[in-house]
C-alpha cells in the first residue's frame, strides 16, 4: 500500500520494530531535509527587473532577491541578488513511496536558474535517514524518471521568463548537488559527539559496500563547524549540515558555488569550440587577396575583440557572484566549495584561452595594419609610375 504523500515510508518501520532508534540505542532525526538541487544555463544572461515582472503577471504572487539569511551584509553578500520564487509543490516517488516536496527557483544575472527540490525527512533513525538520502539521490539523479521531474521544471521556468532571456541557451550544461540537513536530534549533540556517534559515510557516498580506511578519512576531510553544535562536510556531490538554528547561508554558499561552476563550464566549452573556429578563419584570411586582406584581417580582429569583451564581462560577474569580506566561517566554506568543485580550474583555463584570442587578434590588427602599409605604398608607388607615363608622353 503506498505511503501517504509527505510520510517517509522510512519512519513507519523504525517505530514498528525492535529496532527503533531508541531501542537500538541510535541516535534519530528529529527534524530534517533532503534538498536535491539541479542548475541549469539557460541564457547569456537574464533580465532580472523583468522576470520579476513577468512572475508577477504569471503567478500574482511577488519574488523576492535572495539574500544570506544571518551574516551581516557587509560580511557577506551577492554581488547581484538572484530572483527566487516559490514554485508548485512535487510528488516525487522515493524507494517505492510518495513524497511530497517543495521547489523554490532562483534565476541568476549571468543566465543560470538553479532548482531546489526538498523533502521532509523527520522521527527516522540516522540508518533511515541515510537511506532516504540515497533513495532520493537515486530517484531525481541519472534515470529518466528525474530527468522528467526537472526537464518540466525547466520547461516551465523557460516558457514564463522568455521575454527575460538575453539569448537563450540551448547549452546542455548542468549540475547536480544534494544536500541532507539535520535541524534537531532526539538529543542535543555537538559536532565532536557526531562524528564520534554517527557513520557519516554512507550518507556523503552513496554507497552501500564498505569503503577502505583512506577513502573514509578523504569523504570526511572538508568539516567546518563556527559553533559547537553545527556541523558542514562537503564532498564533490553531496553535503551534510547539522545546523540547529535552521539557518540556511551555508546552503546557499554551496549553491552559488556550483551556479559559479556551470558558467565557468558553459564559457570553457564555448571558447574550446571557438578556438578551431578561429584558427580556420585566420588561414582562410590569410588566403585572401592582397587587396581585401587589410579589411578581413580588421574584421575578424574587430569580432575576436568582441568576443574577448563578451566573455570577461560575463566571467566578471560570475566571480562577483558573491562578496565575502569579513564572515571567515563562510569564506572558508565558500572557498572550500570552489575548490573542491575546480571552479578556479575552469576559470584558469578560460583566462588562458581569453589569452590566446587576445594574442590573435592583437596580431590580426599588426597585420592589418602592415597589410595596409603595403597597398598605401603600391599606390603611391603606381601614382609615382603614373605621373611619369603622363609626363613622358606630354613630351
Amino acid at each position: 500500500m503506498p505511503t501517504p504523500p509527505g510520510t517517509s515510508p522510512f519512519a513507519s518501520a523504525d517505530h514498528e520494530t525492535e529496532s527503533s532508534p531508541e531501542r537500538s540505542g541510535e541516535l534519530c532525526v528529529v527534524s530534517g531535509r533532503v534538498v536535491a538541487y539541479r542548475l541549469f544555463d539557460i541564457a547569456y544572461a537574464i533580465d532580472l527587473p523583468k522576470a520579476e515582472r513577468l512572475w508577477t503577471e504569471h503567478s500574482r504572487a511577488g519574488s523576492t532577491r535572495a539574500r544570506l539569511s544571518t551574516a551581516p551584509v557587509e560580511a557577506v553578500a551577492f554581488g547581484v541578488p538572484p530572483v527566487e520564487i516559490a514554485l508548485d509543490p512535487v510528488t516525487v516517488a522515493v524507494g517505492g513511496s510518495e513524497l511530497r516536496g517543495t521547489v523554490t527557483a532562483r534565476l541568476y544575472e549571468f543566465g543560470v536558474v538553479t532548482f531546489a527540490l526538498g523533502l521532509p525527512a523527520n522521527d527516522l533513525s540516522w540508518t533511515a535517514y541515510a537511506e532516504l538520502t540515497n533513495q532520493v539521490d537515486r530517484s531525481l539523479r541519472g534515470n529518466a524518471y528525474g530527468g522528467a521531474i526537472w526537464s518540466r521544471l525547466l520547461a516551465d521556468i523557460r516558457r514564463i521568463f522568455a521575454a527575460a532571456l538575453v539569448r537563450p541557451a540551448s547549452s546542455a550544461i548542468e549540475e547536480d548537488y544534494l544536500i541532507g540537513t539535520v535541524h534537531s536530534f532526539g538529543e542535543e549533540m555537538t559536532a565532536e559527539a557526531l562524528l564520534q556517534r554517527l557513520d557519516l559515510v554512507p550518507l556523503l557516498s552513496g554507497d552501500r559496500r564498505a569503503l577502505s580506511g583512506a577513502a573514509r578519512q578523504d569523504l570526511l576531510r572538508l568539516r567546518f563547524s563556527y559553533y559547537v553544535d553545527d556541523l558542514v562536510v562537503l564532498t564533490w556531490d553531496r553535503a551534510f549540515i547539522y545546523e540547529p538554528r535552521r539557518e540556511s547561508d551555508v546552503a546557499d554558499v554551496l549553491e552559488v558555488a556550483n551556479a559559479q561552476l556551470v558558467e565557468m563550464r558553459y564559457y570553457d566549452e564555448l571558447l574550446d569550440a571557438e578556438l578551431p573556429r578561429m584558427y580556420d578563419l585566420v588561414e582562410n584570411t590569410r588566403r585572401s587577396t592582397r587587396l581585401l586582406a587589410s579589411r578581413r584581417f580588421a574584421d575578424l580582429a574587430r569580432r575576436l575583440s568582441g568576443l574577448v569583451a563578451e566573455v570577461t564581462e560575463l566571467t566578471e560577474k560570475v566571480d562577483n557572484a558573491l562578496k565575502v569580506t569579513e564572515d571567515v566561517y563562510l569564506a572558508r566554506v565558500y572557498a572550500a566549495a570552489l575548490e573542491l568543485f575546480r571552479v578556479p580550474t575552469f576559470g584558469a583555463a578560460v583566462d588562458r584561452k581569453l589569452a590566446i584570442i587576445r594574442d590573435t587578434y592583437a596580431a590580426l590588427y599588426q597585420e592589418a595594419s602592415a597589410a595596409q602599409t603595403a597597398l598605401m605604398e603600391a599606390v603611391i608607388v603606381l601614382l609615382i609610375a603614373l605621373e611619369l607615363i603622363l609626363a613622358l608622353t606630354r613630351h
